[in-house]
């Protein structure tokens, strides 16, 4: 008995989770252990080219945090009679994912955390194959994967883009800072980011009096201190610049270029994100010092993702006794679910459109700024549901 409190007071687990283990004593542990096992799809990335050398390319993204949750599902399984497994399946960058999945994951694991893009997660949830098994979705922030295009056998784990821009819209609307100049790049994840900025602005009464598209194809570097205090005047004054600028291949160059003195937000800045490594609060301090001792690296937002993913399938699994899809599908979208997040109140999932409704941080390179929802944004049933669509504005087939 001693050597578990040990075990679990080195994985710094909560007091209150640790008394009630404890008290569930050893008797769980001398039945066999029912086996959860839990599968990790993703797929080589080319490295793309170098714009800073103070950002060096991430090979293993997200799998290290699902490893870490492993950790503490087993801390808990011990007494619970569960022993939760990870496998990972890393696809090569000229593989295909979905005959991996096929070959590999249909029909042997119920419970699947994924990395993939959006366009390839669509592929997969449509597999007959996966109809047996319920995807978490640690990647993506698209919002047509919560609404025309949701799927009864997928979670989100990110924030979407809706979420991020009304948790940034709520602060500039709190520092009544509510005239915006939108700078948008040439991507199409630039252009949806875009979209739900002006969502976002006109869900929270903010005026975006400048729009511009960034016009140069060139090594931003070399162009932005000529460049930008050219492209960044406007015929309105504004309070705001607001960039977005998804793969980071000219807004990190705004900074003290333009051509009014304006802070920066959006895609860089600040910026609206689950994780940052400036987050101490709430006991994060304890998941980011563990998992930079175990990884030699910070916790990364796709690393979050994947520890909360195979967090709540073990949340779910203990709380409903079972290692069976349905029964924990049907607590993890039940009123019950409560997941420690980190981040001052639990996570649940959105079951009108498999969302994971969190807290979401804004934050600067090297600052904690505030976390959204702000105070003052209410909501009949939480305020976590003032961030992106709510179920009333759903669009989701599963939304009834």
């Amino acid at each position: 008995m001693i050597d578990l409190l040990k075990s679990l007071l080195r994985n710094r687990l909560p007091i209150a989770l640790i008394v009630l283990q404890v008290m569930a004593g050893p008797a769980a542990a001398k039945n066999k252990p029912i086996p959860v096992p839990i599968a990790y799809l993703t797929q080589e990335q080319e490295v793309p080219p170098p714009l800073s050398n103070l950002d060096p390319f991430i090979k293993n993204l997200g799998l290290p945090g699902a490893e870490l949750a492993i950790e503490d599902n087993n801390t808990t399984g011990q007494f619970t009679g569960q022993a939760f497994t990870l496998k990972a399946f890393t696809v090569p960058l000229q593989g295909d994912p979905l005959a991996t999945f096929k070959q590999n994951i249909g029909g042997k694991y119920r419970f699947v955390v994924v990395n993939l893009p959006e366009t390839q997660l669509i592929k997969l949830a449509d597999l007959p194959e996966a109809k047996d098994a319920l995807l978490f979705d640690i990647a993506s922030t698209d919002d047509k994967l919560r609404n025309q295009n949701c799927r009864a056998n997928m979670l989100h784990i990110l924030p979407s883009r809706a979420m991020r821009a009304d948790a940034l819209a709520q602060y500039l609307l709190k520092k009544r800072w509510t005239k915006l100049f939108l700078l948008l790049g040439n991507d199409d994840e630039d252009r949806l980011y875009g979209e739900a900025i002006k969502r976002a602005a006109t869900r929270f009464g903010l005026e975006i009096v400048s729009e511009k598209p960034w016009e140069h194809t060139a090594d931003a570097r070399r162009t932005a201190q000529s460049d930008v205090p050219v492209l960044t005047q406007a015929d309105d004054e504004y309070d705001v610049l607001i960039v977005a600028d998804e793969r980071g291949e000219f807004g990190e160059y705004l900074d003290y270029r333009t051509w009014l003195p304006r802070p920066i937000a959006g895609t860089q800045g600040l910026t609206a994100t689950s994780w940052h490594r400036t987050h101490e609060q709430w006991g994060a301090v304890q998941l980011q010092n563990r998992f930079k001792e175990k990884y030699g690296r910070w916790m990364e937002e796709i690393d979050y993702a994947g520890y909360l993913a195979t967090r709540a399938v073990g949340e779910a699994a203990t709380r409903a006794k079972s290692n069976e899809l349905q029964p924990v599908k049907d607590y993890l979208l039940s009123p019950a679910f409560a997941l420690q997040g980190y981040k001052g109140t639990p996570l649940s999932f959105r079951a009108w459109n498999g969302q994971l409704r969190q807290p979401v941080l804004l934050a600067a390179p090297r600052s904690l700024v505030a976390v959204a929802p702000i105070e003052g944004f209410l909501h009949p049933k939480t305020e976590l549901d003032t961030l992106g669509y709510d179920q009333p504005e759903s669009t989701c087939p599963l939304n009834k």
